[in-house]
């Protein structure tokens, strides 16, 4: 039945899943196991030859993984799907299967503080590198490859500045010299924005944002062809960076309300960004959704809502900055987003912190930005919040 569904929330509800055959339930069972056993001496050397479908080991998959797998992979419009440990072991994973000695990266200029680690700080350990720049024109991004160029990493929109990147255009450009195109979908969500149908090669999420939304599970997944996919998980493996079975339960289960929520973060959303952007403490709203966003044409063509995340410039420096942050009631002060509640934090005292300042430069990472990331309360008790605490 499930093959044949096509609306979002039925597929959210019903992709993979099925009545537990031993007792019935509706909801799956946590396979809170390390190993599962074979029936057959002969049946395991099968098994591990990978001639036949099981699990062996829960760091090699587990049901509540395929669950959560089959879920997003639909979603994405992949072949396949991979879920690991976290949004960066998902990052890691992605470009280390594709990504040697030698090679070379093009990124954004203000792209998660933690993906910026890995590729400023890491991957050069390991001569990889990367050039990291504003990927809003096409033109520029083409005159920036090199022969050793293996993959463009975008985000879009991306984290904090909320800039977009033309995803079919890119990859026209990269797929004409053999580059490959990873998309970070964590802000958009795949009901939002599909990468894969506008030509990317593979998406990523942290998993612990919209795809959970409820602040209790730490997880990442990458989503792509079967091939993209198998490399993956031959890196997963080896690297270590497992899921556990409690936790790909909960994605499961978050998954499926994905729709409902992200439907009333994009109208919450659109709603505080309209009313900050009258405000008169507020210098500049970041919003695709917001006609004054540079790229909100770009933003109609290839996204279907536009989030629940948004950034604003304050007036007044960072005794504004301090003043909103301390006096907010409802808004929490603390990193990460996509969960039903509300979000607040400076992005140069958190996850950007240990960003070299050139580079927060060049990613319009300031020290008067302010990002929020609205939950699915009433929209005018958000505004309320922000109203009092702007006043």
């Amino acid at each position: 039945m499930a093959e044949t569904l096509k609306g979002l929330n039925s597929l959210l509800v019903h992709v993979g899943e099925a009545p537990d055959p031993v007792s019935g339930s509706v909801t799956p069972p946590i396979y809170q196991t390390s190993t599962f056993a074979f029936p057959t001496n002969e049946s395991m050397a099968d098994f591990m030859n990978e001639q036949k479908a099981g699990y062996i080991y829960t760091r090699l998959g587990n049901p509540n993984f395929t669950v959560a797998e089959a879920k997003i992979a639909r979603l994405e419009g992949a072949e396949k799907c991979l879920v690991v440990a976290s949004g960066m072991a998902a990052v890691s994973t992605a470009l280390l299967s594709v990504c040697s000695s030698g090679d070379h990266i093009i990124a954004h200029a203000d792209i998660y503080g933690g993906s910026f680690g890995l590729l400023h700080d890491l991957l050069p350990r390991f001569g990889v590198g990367t050039t990291f720049m504003d990927l809003g024109d096409p033109a520029a991004v083409e005159a920036a490859l090199r022969p050793e160029t293996k993959v463009i990493h975008l985000e879009t929109p991306s984290n904090p500045a909320l800039r977009l990147a033309d995803i079919s255009a890119i990859a026209e450009v990269a797929h004409r010299h053999g580059v490959k195109v990873i998309v970070d979908n964590t802000f958009a969500t795949p009901v939002n924005q599909r990468p894969l149908a506008l030509g990317a090669d593979a998406v990523i999420h942290s998993g612990t944002k919209y795809l959970n939304g409820h602040s209790d599970v730490i997880a990442g997944a990458i989503a792509g062809s079967a091939d993209f996919i198998l490399g993956c998980s031959d890196v997963a493996r080896k690297v270590g960076g497992t899921l556990n079975a409690f936790d790909a339960w909960l994605l499961g289960r978050g998954l499926k309300t994905l729709g409902l929520r992200v439907a009333r973060q994009n109208e919450n959303g659109q709603a505080v960004a309209e009313y900050l952007a009258r405000h008169a403490a507020v210098a500049e709203v970041l919003y695709p959704g917001l006609p004054s966003h540079p790229q909100h044409q770009l933003a109609k063509r290839q996204m279907k809502g536009y989030g629940g995340v948004l950034s604003i410039r304050l007036k007044g420096g960072q005794a504004a900055v301090d003043r909103l942050l301390d006096r907010v009631e409802l808004f929490a002060r603390a990193v990460s987003l996509g969960s039903v509640e509300s979000l607040i934090t400076q992005p140069v005292a958190a996850v950007h912190r240990f960003v070299p300042a050139e580079f927060q430069a060049m990613g319009g990472i300031t020290p008067d930005l302010v990002r929020i990331a609205v939950g699915i309360e009433d929209p005018d008790d958000l505004i309320r919040d922000l109203e009092q605490a702007l006043a």
